[in-house]
Parts: structure tokens; sequence; C-alpha cells
């Protein structure tokens, strides 16, 4: 991707680069996100049995799910901490702190003895590291959102932020195929060293990420603020008192993300170890679904830019409500077409409508001066919501095979939440990026 030589924004003299940032935000997102989603499928398929008393298989599995989550429920503390620094102190530092601590934490889990070496101390030590990846994720796409927002032309902005999503894909894409090889091995060396192998190549990710990352320019929004003297001495103060309607609206729209952690997590526990699946089919579901999504995300955002991000939106929060149910019950049947078909449509195509606008409308919801911080604490509240999805649907529906009803139900609720919340919200692919955010500004008229 060349670079290209954009005039100064705003006649300031500080110069927007979209397409590195956008390219620094996709291959910086994907690194991350491998640590990230390595763990989810490590639960879904071993920690049950590596980090919990063999004796209740079915409650290990519940608990290893449950760990999954609880790196939700630090990414709001993430993001207030996070946040605060990126509003502050610039998006730069933030993103280069973040993958630092994603990847250290991420490493360290490889190197934990199990539950029948150390016994209790060995699930206490994977939550506290659980923790770790959690807080990083907590500002990581809030700080690569804003940074590709603010460094991309008004009437491109869906399409440069789509970037940070389409990497994020490619993380899931990275860390599902390595397991790939690993899921085949025998049990006995699967559960001792095999799983601890793509925990460990997260030492390669930090190297490769941090590079990247501290070569990043400042957006010239940020360095305006400084420059002026307008960056808030405590951001995290006024987002509270002046924007909080819009951290509501994110939070509420942000349980989207309960469709990602059903598919990634639940539908591959429900389908290897209640309908018994072979593991590697259902984990090239994920790879190409993923694949596919890849691609679709940044044509989602292109759209987003020309109709609006609203109408974009609501079509995959919808499609997703209803070809949830499809997906899981292909895998009650057992039928791997069909499990392709529904799992490709729903989660590389549909989904990705989603994904493709939410970077760029929920940053539109917000001033520069708290923009990272209102869409970092708006999406991991959310998103911390969405990382109790299988756990939710797990022990609502039980570990039968028909289980997969009322899972799909649950995904179906909170695809509903975020319907309402995206069909109130303002539509702004049209107004200027100076004025979002910002009360009566007004969209512009000319065509994108």
């Amino acid at each position: 991707m060349t670079t290209p030589t954009s005039p100064p924004t705003g006649g300031t003299g500080f110069v927007a680069n979209p397409r590195k940032a956008a390219t620094a935000a996709f291959v910086g997102s994907a690194l991350e996100y491998y640590d990230f989603f390595i763990y989810g499928t490590a639960a879904a398929l071993v920690f049950g049995q590596v980090f919990f008393p063999s004796d209740n298989p079915a409650a290990g599995t519940l608990l290893a799910l449950a760990t999954f989550g609880v790196g939700y429920l630090a990414r709001p503390v993430g993001a207030l901490v996070l946040g605060h620094m990126g509003d502050k102190f610039g998006r730069k530092n933030v993103l280069v702190l973040t993958v630092l601590l994603m990847g250290v934490s991420t490493f360290l889990v490889g190197c934990l003895p199990s539950y029948d070496a150390i016994g209790v101390a060995a699930p206490i030590a994977l939550v506290v590291l659980r923790l770790a990846q959690g807080f990083s994720a907590g500002g990581e796409q809030a700080g690569a959102n804003s940074m590709s927002l603010e460094h991309a032309p008004d009437d491109r902005r869906a399409f440069f932020t789509s970037f940070t999503l389409s990497g994020t894909q490619g993380g899931q894409i990275l860390a599902t195929a390595i397991f790939i090889p690993i899921a085949v091995l025998p049990d006995e060396q699967l559960l001792t060293w095999g799983w601890r192998i793509p925990f460990f190549l997260s030492a390669i990710v930090v190297l490769v990420a941090f590079l990247i990352r501290r070569n990043l320019e400042e957006t010239p929004v940020f360095e305006q603020e400084k420059a002026s003297a307008e960056v808030a001495k405590m951001p995290l103060a006024v987002l509270l008192r002046d924007h909080w309607p819009a951290v509501l609206r994110v939070v509420l729209a942000a349980v989207i993300a309960s469709v990602s952690t059903i598919f990634t997590v639940y539908a591959l526990n429900y389908a290897v170890n209640t309908v018994g699946l072979e593991r590697t089919p259902m984990l090239w579901v994920g790879v190409l679904a993923n694949v596919i999504a890849l691609f679709a995300i940044p044509l989602w955002g292109r759209l987003a830019d020309r109709v609006g991000r609203k109408p974009v939106f609501l079509f995959g929060s919808a499609g997703c409500a209803l070809l949830m149910f499809g997906y899981l019950w292909s895998i009650s049947q057992g039928d791997y077409l069909l499990i392709f078909a529904f799992g490709l449509v729903m989660f590389g195509i549909v989904h990705s409508a989603t994904s493709g606008t939410w970077p760029a409308f929920y940053g539109e919801m917000f001033p520069a001066r708290v923009r990272l911080s209102g869409m970092a604490l708006g999406t991991q509240i959310g998103f911390a919501i969405a990382g109790f999805a299988p756990t939710i649907g797990g022990a609502v529906a039980g570990d039968g095979v028909d289980a997969w009803f009322l899972v799909a139900a649950v995904t179906a609720v909170f695809c509903l939440v975020n319907v309402v919340a995206v069909a109130t919200a303002r539509e702004t692919h049209r107004v200027p990026t100076a004025q979002l955010g910002e009360p009566g500004a007004r969209r512009q008229t000319a065509g994108v």
C-alpha cells in the first residue's frame, strides 16, 4: 500500500497520512488480536482439562469459558485508563503500550503449569493473565480507530477505519489456523505441550507489532489540539460530564460482539464437546469465514461512506440474529455442508457489515478531545457483556444436543438491543470531521 502525500489538514501544517495509518492499524490489530483470540480457541478446546479438576468435565468446560469472559471484565478498566492516556498524551503512546502488555501476558500463559502440577494456583494465575490481556485490549481498537479516523478524508472515514477490524479478523485467522495442525495431535501431546506453541509464538508477535507502532506519526487532529493547548486535562471527567449519552449508546450498540463470541467460542465448544464433531473442520469454518470477512469489511465500509452508517449496520445486526439459528441448528444436525454454508454467510459476509461500520460510527459520536476515551469506554463495556454471552448461553441452555435453540435466542436478544441503539442514533457519514460530536454540527450537502 503506497503512502500518499496529503495536504495539511485544515491548514494547520500537520499532514494527514490515511493509508499509512490504516496499514499500521491493520497490521497492529492483527498481531494484537492473534494473542487475544488464541486464548479463546484454547479455552474452548483444552483449558477445561488443563487448568481445572478432571473429575467433572462439564464444570471444567464451563469454568474455562468463564475465564475467557473474565478478560472482557478487565476491558472497561483498560478503557478508562488507556482512553484517558490516549486523549491526554496521544494515540501513538497507547498503541505501543497495548501491544507490549498483550504480548507479554500471552507468552506467560504458555508458561503456566497445569492444575495437576500446582493445583488451584494454576487457574488463579490463568485468570490474572487473562485480566492483563483484557486490560490491553481495552485501549487497542479505540486507539487504532481514532488514529485511522483522524487521518482519513471526511468522505472515506468508514473505509479507512474499517482496516482496524480487518486486522482483527486477520488476527483471528492466524489464531485459528495455527491451532489446526495442533488440534490433530493425540490428546496426551495436545494437553501437555501442544497447546502452548501458539502462546510462545507471541514473542515474535510482540517484536513485529512494537516495531510497526513505534514508527507511527501522531494524528493531525491531536497535534493541532496540543499546539493550541486544547487537550483536556481530565478527558474522562469531560467525557462523563458532557458526553455520557453517547457512551451509553455505544455500550448498547457494542453488544453486537456477542455474535462473534458465540461463533468463536460457544459454537466451537458445542460442536466438538457436545455434538461430537471433529475439531479440524470446525476450526476451518472459523478460518474461512474470517478470510471472507477480511475482504468484506472494507467493502462494507466503503458502502457506509456512500449510503450512511445506519442502514449498513442494521442490515448486519438483523441478519446475524436470524442466521445464528441456522448456524447452530446445522451444527446440531452434524451436517458439515450446512455448517460451512451458514457459518461463512453469517460471519464472513453479514456480520462484516457491522464490523465495517462501527469503527467510524462510534468514533464519530465524540469530539476529538474525548474520542479515544468515549469509544474505548463504550465499546469495552458492551464487549464485556458480549464476552459472557457463551457462558450465559451455556448456562441457560445446558449441555444437551438440543441446547442450540436457546443459545441462538440469547444471541438474537443481544442483536435486538443493538438494533434499537443504532436505529435511534444520529447519522454521521456526512458530518465534517472537525464537527464530529459537537452540538449543532451540520451534515455536508454534497454527495460522498
